[in-house]
């Protein structure tokens, strides 16, 4: 790979009382969504959301299919992630993407970049569970020079990306991902596993074998800018954004293409991705232990 191209490549982060959780969901469905005064559940009582948190207003609102209250945006308190980058063919991306104004970023002509990312929140709005992200970066609407746009991004802090597939490990996550940001979310098997140099996370689904992303145990340092996410979707056939921006207390990430490793299984999505011609060794690798996400709710892309 062209080592100019590769210096630049550096980017890639309560529920209410059982007692008073009825009159609350009548108040809210009477008078709209109100403020949200959120009770710590019992187990964390040691939560200390840092000032990134702190000075972003929550509104809460019913949810009746799981007899809880939720909120928006979404905090995820206590989190380790890991992703890594790959180039892909750009012609065999284009045709898995649902919207024609959705423009692959290229790293170079004829390679666009796909995006693999394994979360595990720890502590969330939503309670612990498990996710990977499949994407692809993308410029909505706008067409641009190859590499361009991921020099944007790395001067703004802010990357644009459509969420192809999205597994998670609870019911709440499919549920609240699919009704209302229209993620392609499904239940699936999600394990990290770690050793003293590395981690990994697999990927599962009726026993068979989608992926495992495995990384090196980095060296990290705290990150002060905020990166900011533009995760695009399709609701009822109309595209949505939805803004996500993660706060890395812990941060590392390396160029180096034996960072990180990526094995694709035999099911259906694993297949697909290897159909994709996924580059060998990855761009970038990012590694994440300890970060604080906020994610904000969906909105028509006309509302920008």
């Amino acid at each position: 790979m062209d080592l100019t191209l590769r210096s630049f490549f550096s980017f890639f982060g309560r529920q209410a009382s059982q007692q008073n959780r009825k009159e609350r969901q009548n108040m809210l469905v009477t008078n709209g969504i109100a403020s949200a005064q959120k009770q710590i559940e019992p187990g964390h009582q040691t939560r200390h959301p840092s000032a990134f948190l702190k000075g972003i207003v929550q509104t809460e609102y019913p949810l009746p299919k799981f007899d809880r209250m939720g909120f928006l945006p979404v905090f995820y308190y206590d989190n380790t992630s890991m992703t890594a980058a790959f180039t892909a063919a750009t012609k065999k991306v284009r045709a898995l993407l649902p919207d024609p104004d959705m423009r692959l970023v290229e790293f170079r002509p004829g390679r666009c970049v796909a995006v693999i990312s394994c979360f595990e929140y720890r502590d969330s709005d939503i309670d612990p569970y498990n996710e990977v992200s499949m994407a692809f970066l993308i410029s909505h609407g706008r067409r641009s020079l190859p590499a361009v746009k991921l020099l944007k991004g790395l001067y703004d802090s802010c990357f644009e990306a459509y969420v192809w597939k999205l597994p998670v490990t609870t019911e709440i996550a499919r549920w609240g991902g699919v009704e209302l940001y229209g993620f392609p979310k499904f239940v699936a098997d999600i394990h990290f596993t770690r050793t003293a140099g590395t981690m990994a996370c697999r990927l599962a689904c009726d026993n068979q074998h989608i992926l495992t992303l495995e990384g090196k145990v980095l060296k990290t340092s705290p990150r002060k800018k905020p990166l900011r996410y533009r995760a695009y979707s399709v609701k009822d056939g109309l595209p949505l954004c939805a803004n996500v921006y993660t706060s890395a207390r812990e941060f590392a990430q390396s160029m180096l293409p034996n960072s990180a490793r990526l094995t694709l299984g035999e099911h259906e999505i694993g297949r697909t991705l290897r159909n994709l011609d996924l580059a060998k060794m990855p761009l970038m690798y990012q590694y994440s232990p300890i970060n604080e996400v906020s994610l904000f709710g969906p909105r028509n892309l006309m509302d920008d």
